[in-house]
């Protein structure tokens, strides 16, 4: 009889990619989830005798070893094992047999080699069958990232787009993003992230194994995003200056940024802050099986001295200085994946915080988490990882300071417990709506729970630190401030227009009090960091007992025009001092709109029909905006990035742009544009297209 030897393989590539639910994916490769069994054919130059067996080897990574379980060698059995890899003879038709192989749910992921060996009395050589890819599983039990709330997994592991709040707390809006994590190439890169991250470098092998344990690819990933310590994917920059790269505000999804990564020789792109970060994570974990969601904090805390507190200085003319390494950002964007805490145990199950953005290092490189969601709402600051960095931006304090620049002398002036951590926000599952999780992280401000949950924190880093809590006493303040004060917006709050507010100061006591206040209006990045001073004036009252009074301010257009960064945000402060007082600083954030960008999609969508849509800017301005460039993008409607350039528009002017898509795939899908000029960057829209078969 001849010798048995294998003629064809089929990977029944689209039965198991329906049943392990990747058909989304772009690959010819067959892509499945551990803990699930999938089926492919073998087809040999003959029929398998009865004495005749076969042995597979399932292998991944540069040394495969039985020992890291990096390889399994199995027969086959008559039942599918939980706990190993097993091959079941299901049917067989002559020559060709169908075999149901099996992975047990803690196998590591990524790219497998699959061989088989047929053995009959003869040495049969072992015969390459080709790579799989194998992922996390949301949908099996025995998986660490299980999550049994179907509409749920259909959000966090398998939509490709989505939204991200940002603004500050007064005004919060939102904008899309595409997350593209079944296109084209993004599998493979997602796996060479892996394999370029510092651990992989150090000791391959070992990495390889860990990636069974979503704790811990979850970890390398928030590493390798950004580009600190190993050239990862997205350089940060907060200058205000975006020259040789893309600002920040201009990408509408990540596919491009890791398209970008890869096409440059893995060379960091250029550049990033938190939402793209957080996108781009976002993008990577899904890919991978784990569910994920972005979270958005407004007046988020980044305490870099560990103190659960954040101290913010002034000069005595009220400008802002950059002192200590604290700051308040007017939002902060991270990430949320769900997945078991076995080092913690159960109780600390479920969501868990992971960060990209590089912040402060943690184990001597800029990864952050995971913390538990849960571990941060009890206070737990002592469990890993890096809960008391995450506890911080939710719950700090804030101390102002007051900085005397001639004596060096910093005096505090007040501290204060609530404005910290607020309208902690995630998009919705299956709308666009916001929901507030602000609870999921702390106990309602002013509540006695909340102080005492942040004073275990407090006293549980004292211990771990080294210091008692009563060492780190809050500064005292002096005495109770005599007067308060807030600014209004009066008006709306459009680039183009005169910024209009008022400043409302009241008299707290019963005798008068003559007030001076130095006020200051700085442009800013969105994480509070001060770029350039574009007013300041300064007025002198005297408050009638407990009397209240109104100062109409005005910032010209003129003023701000040249020297507003792409958060389009400005913050205004008043320093006010009353003789043998405590002084008293009144702040404010304020956002301002963009003019409205109006997409239209002119018809139904249907799978490789034209879609035509149009979209509609008008200059709001009295001076002509010029360098005019729309871009648009969307999964599944465009290839890769349209980009239209437009001529300039006169004062008041409008322009219609007309362009097609050509949809690719049915479903639910997102279109996004981005309209930029020299006096608006980044003028944002998207819609929602429903694309039928």
């Amino acid at each position: 009889m001849a010798a048995l030897t294998l003629t064809n393989i089929n990977w029944q590539l689209e039965a198991n990619a329906s049943a392990h639910h990747t058909d989304k994916y772009s690959s010819t490769e067959l892509i499945v989830r551990k803990g699930q069994a999938f089926t492919v054919i073998l087809t040999f130059n003959r029929a398998l005798q009865t004495e005749e067996s076969l042995t597979f080897t399932a292998e991944t990574g540069p040394k495969p070893s039985l020992q890291a379980k990096t390889q399994a060698v199995f027969d086959i059995s008559s039942t599918a094992s939980n706990s190993t890899w097993s091959a079941v003879q299901q049917s067989t038709d002559s020559s060709s047999v169908s075999i149901s192989i099996s992975s047990p749910a803690n196998a590591a992921i990524g790219r497998y080699k699959l061989s088989v060996q047929p053995a009959s009395g003869g040495s049969a050589s072992r015969r390459t069958l080709g790579t799989f890819v194998l992922l996390f599983n949301p949908w099996s039990s025995g998986d660490d990232v299980f999550m049994p709330d179907s509409t749920e997994r259909k959000e966090y592991v398998l939509e490709e787009f989505g939204i991200v709040f940002v603004g500050n707390v007064n005004r919060i809006s939102k904008m899309g993003w595409n997350y593209g994590q079944f296109q084209g190439d993004i599998l493979n890169i997602c796996l060479s992230i892996l394999d370029r991250s510092l651990s992989y470098r150090k000791d391959p092998a070992t990495d390889v194994s860990r990636r069974n344990d979503p704790k811990y690819v979850g970890r390398v990933l928030s590493a390798m995003v950004n580009s600190n310590d190993d050239r990862g994917v997205l350089l940060g920059n907060w200058s205000g200056n975006y020259s040789g790269g893309t600002s920040p505000s201009s990408w509408n999804g990540s596919v491009e940024i890791l398209q970008k990564w890869k096409d440059t020789g893995f060379q960091p792109v250029k550049y990033g802050q938190c939402w793209v970060f957080a996108s781009v994570l976002t993008t990577v974990l899904r890919c991978l099986g784990i569910p994920t969601r972005m979270i958005s904090n407004f007046n988020s805390a980044h305490d870099a001295d560990r103190n659960l507190s954040v101290d913010v200085y002034y000069d005595e003319t009220g400008n802002p200085l950059n002192m200590g390494g604290d700051s308040v950002w007017n939002f902060h964007v991270w990430n949320e994946s769900w997945f078991t805490r076995s080092d913690l145990g159960p109780s600390y199950n479920g969501w868990q915080i992971l960060d990209a953005t590089p912040q402060e290092r943690s184990a001597g490189i800029f990864q952050c988490g995971p913390a538990s969601l849960v571990a941060i709402k009890e206070g737990d600051v002592d469990l890993d990882y890096d809960s008391p960095f995450v506890f911080a931006e939710v719950n700090a304090d804030r101390i102002t300071w007051t900085y005397d620049i001639r004596t060096r002398e910093a005096k505090p002036i007040s501290s204060e417990t609530k404005s910290i951590g607020q309208f902690t926000s995630t998009k919705a599952v299956g709308s666009y709506d916001r929901v507030d999780v602000t609870n999921n992280y702390k106990y309602r401000e002013g509540s006695q729970k909340e102080r005492e949950v942040y004073e275990k924190a407090r006293t549980k880093l004292g211990r771990v630190h080294g210091f008692s809590a009563t060492s780190e006493k809050r500064p005292e303040i002096d005495q109770k401030p005599e007067i308060s004060g807030k600014f209004k917006v009066d008006g709306s709050l459009e680039i183009g227009k005169d910024v209009s507010l008022i400043l409302i100061l009241k008299n707290l006591t019963s005798d008068a009090k003559t007030v001076k206040a130095n006020m200051t209006a700085w442009t800013i990045v969105y994480t509070g960091k001060p770029i350039h001073e574009v007013w300041k004036d300064s007025l002198s009252s005297t408050l009638a007992s407990e009397e209240e009074k109104q100062f109409p301010i005005k910032i010209t257009y003129a003023e701000y025009q040249q020297n507003l960064t792409r958060d389009n945000m400005i913050r205004v402060t008043a320093l006010c001092q009353i003789e043998s007082g405590t002084d008293v600083v009144v702040e404010r954030n304020i956002t301002l709109d963009n003019p409205d960008l109006v997409m239209q999609v002119l018809s139904g969508a249907k799978v490789n029909e034209p879609v035509n849509v149009e979209v509609i800017f008008t200059n709001p301005l009295d001076q002509e905006v010029k360098d005019c460039v729309l871009q648009a993008e969307g999964s599944d409607l465009l290839k890769g990035k349209l980009k239209i350039e437009m001529p300039s528009l006169q004062p008041r002017q409008s322009s219609k742009v007309p362009f097609e898509i050509i949809p690719t795939k049915s479903g639910t899908k997102q279109l996004l544009v981005n309209f930029s000029c020299d006096k608006f960057p980044d003028v944002k829209a998207f819609e929602t297209i429903n694309v039928t078969n």
